[in-house]
């Protein structure tokens, strides 16, 4: 598989789905693999790097190579392969779309996103 999609309703507003996304101590609390993230400055920008660590303490890096507050932003591999898409779509004032969209140029998605990891996101959010 080189891509993948997945979409999620989420029952709050798109700004507020955006920022606990991109602060780097959410990402354990929806993600398992990820143990811990850091990030280089703050607030996220374009050009804003991220790491994160799995299970087994192996370190990853990601830069943020699109941005439009509120609406979406895209983390690209530090070696320029792997691709992910968050795309917040408000459909009312407190109920949003997320989709999740990932890919690679070249081989295949390893470990891709599930819908379970986005329902995860979705209860974790909710209960905020």
């Amino acid at each position: 598989m080189k891509e993948n999609k997945l979409k999620v309703i989420i029952n709050k507003p798109a700004n507020e789905i955006f920022t606990f996304t991109l602060n780097p101590k959410n990402t354990p609390l929806w993600i398992e693999a990820i143990t811990k993230e850091e990030v280089n400055e703050s607030p996220t920008k374009l050009g804003t790097i991220y790491r994160n660590a799995n299970k087994k303490n192996d370190w990853s890096q990601y830069s943020v190579t699109s941005f439009e507050k509120n609406k979406l932003f895209v983390f690209t591999s530090e070696n320029n392969n792997y691709h992910c898409k968050y795309t917040l779509r408000p459909i009312d004032r407190n109920i949003t779309e997320l989709e999740y969209y990932e890919w690679v140029d070249k081989g295949r998605l390893n470990d891709p996103f599930t819908l379970k990891i986005l329902e995860k996101l979705k209860t974790v959010l909710e209960k905020f």
